[in-house]
């Protein structure tokens, strides 16, 4: 059948545009290719580490103010992201520890914020991932530190306290969690794998919809959903990235309970980060042993006009004071060397038993 001249004025028009597109990939790919160059020499004059988080996060910023669309925000970013990450493997590869096994959500907040170059070691145990930068084995670290439904990360927070290690940088993640299984229904399902954590942010819809099946904590989700793929009779809890990795059905998809969900991971290593003109920074304090103590810690900060994000206490497990003494978790707005937020951390150091700033970094992107 021979094509009528609308069909031949769109084929027209088709390989007009392909060739448009051809030309636009030609010059996309000289463009990367003179931008890894400068990056290059860049880490070529600086002698030391090409990793600034706080330049990475101007760039990220600068990017999505720019954009004209029509993709994202979010997906000029991701493109940003991986440019950047190429970009550095080419000068300084880097190696990241975090949750483990493979298939975590703690691996997809790292490759989120590192991009797909640097090599990710997974780790049996949160200890296990802030023993491997302390030692060097590694370059950096991403932990999981707070849940916006389940709270705080409790064994982060602890071992932030007696680490030498620096905060650097933040992700937020946003958590959809899967019903995973090697079977075809839910009816099916007699038993339920998954992190404590995950467990209850899915509590009310196991309850509604796998009434008295037993569930079971355990590590991790990757290692939910490893066992999972083992066991014929059980279903986990985990993300997608673990359903792939481990060849599980979702069975169902989006089952945490709260549609915000989201977990807060730290980005730790060696190095402070510098100010990127959007920062947080997060320390740990203690009171003295007098009245009107607590009322010492937020004094500083109200009168130095530095806007508190997080207060939140924590015992200090005998690392000072003894039985009942607890230690203070704080966020702040702003950089430690902001003026207004640097007077404030003087004027906390006066007032305080106990005083250590854990890092200044760059507030999370997206």
């Amino acid at each position: 059948m021979a094509e009528s001249p609308q069909q031949q004025d769109d084929l027209a028009e088709l390989a007009q545009l392909r060739e448009g597109i051809d030309r636009i990939d030609n010059d996309v790919l000289r463009l990367v290719s003179e931008r890894a160059r400068l990056a290059h020499r860049i880490g070529e004059i600086k002698h030391g580490n090409v990793y600034r988080p706080e330049r990475e996060a101007q760039v990220l910023r600068r990017i999505a103010e720019l954009n004209p669309g029509p993709l994202s925000d979010e997906a000029v970013q991701r493109i940003e992201r991986e440019i950047m990450s190429a970009c550095m493997a080419l000068e300084q590869p880097l190696q990241v520890a975090y949750l483990g096994p493979a298939g975590t959500f703690s691996e997809t907040a790292a490759r989120k914020h590192f991009g797909g170059s640097p090599t990710l070691v997974a780790c049996p145990a949160i200890d296990d991932v802030f023993r491997a930068v302390e030692a060097g084995n590694v370059d950096y670290a991403v932990v999981p530190v707070e849940n916006s439904t389940e709270g705080a990360i409790g064994r982060t927070l602890d071992l932030m306290l007696a680490s030498p290690l620096k905060i650097c940088g933040e992700i937020n993640l946003r958590i959809h969690q899967n019903l995973l299984s090697k079977l075809e229904s839910l009816d099916q399902v007699q038993r339920i794998y998954s992190h404590s954590q995950s467990l209850a942010q899915c509590h009310e819809w196991l309850n509604r919809n796998l009434v008295g099946i037993s569930r079971t904590p355990v590590a991790s989700n990757a290692e939910a959903a490893r066992m999972a793929a083992e066991d014929e009779s059980a279903a986990a809890i985990a993300g997608e990235a673990a359903a792939r990795r481990y060849g599980l059905n979702i069975l169902s998809a989006g089952i945490e309970d709260d549609p915000n969900n989201t977990t807060r991971f730290l980005v730790l290593g060696r190095h402070d980060a510098g100010p990127s003109g959007v920062d947080k920074t997060s320390l740990v304090c203690s009171t003295q042993n007098k009245p009107g103590a607590m009322h010492d810690l937020l004094v500083p900060f109200a009168t130095n006009g530095v806007s508190m994000s997080k207060f939140e206490s924590r015992p200090a497990r005998g690392m000072m004071g003894g039985r009942w003494a607890y230690v203070f978790f704080v966020d702040i707005e702003g950089h430690q060397t902001d003026e207004r937020v640097g007077q404030a951390l003087a004027d906390l150091n006066s007032r305080a038993g106990f005083v250590k700033v854990l890092g200044s970094y760059p507030a999370a992107v997206v």
